[in-house]
């Protein structure tokens, strides 16, 4: 269960490397007009603002990568927390962006979350 813990926190830390890129790099691009689905000038007015949130994005990757190279003892609180973020996260967006979050962000994060739970010792 550890390894599976681990994986889906790494899987969840590239999604959230990924969204960085994206809403830092990639947002006026034509690639980032399609993801979003949004008329050029929109995404201009809002590039700002995306690299902002692109870069909380590559917090939570950060600190679920820190999570994977963190002593034993540190690595399942390092990771539930930076996994309950994201999840709030995902959750919060899905109710004020776009149901698409949901799916995206908060359901690879809740599961995650419960695969953590149940590989840490003094839970499982």
């Amino acid at each position: 269960m550890p390894v599976a813990s681990a994986a889906l926190a790494g899987l969840v830390a590239l999604l959230h490397v990924y969204f960085l890129v994206l809403e830092m790099f990639l947002w006026t691009t034509p690639f980032g007009l399609k993801t979003f689905g949004r008329k050029k000038e929109e995404q201009e007015q809002s590039k700002v603002l995306a690299a902002n949130q692109g870069l909380y994005n590559g917090f939570l990757a950060a600190g679920l990568v820190w999570s994977l190279f963190a002593a034993p003892e540190l690595a399942m609180p390092i990771r539930t927390f930076f996994l309950g973020c994201v999840l709030v996260a995902g959750l919060y967006g899905a109710a004020t962006v776009g149901r698409k979050i949901l799916f995206v962000q908060a359901v690879p994060a809740a599961l995650a979350l419960v695969v953590t739970w149940f590989a840490w010792p003094a839970h499982g």
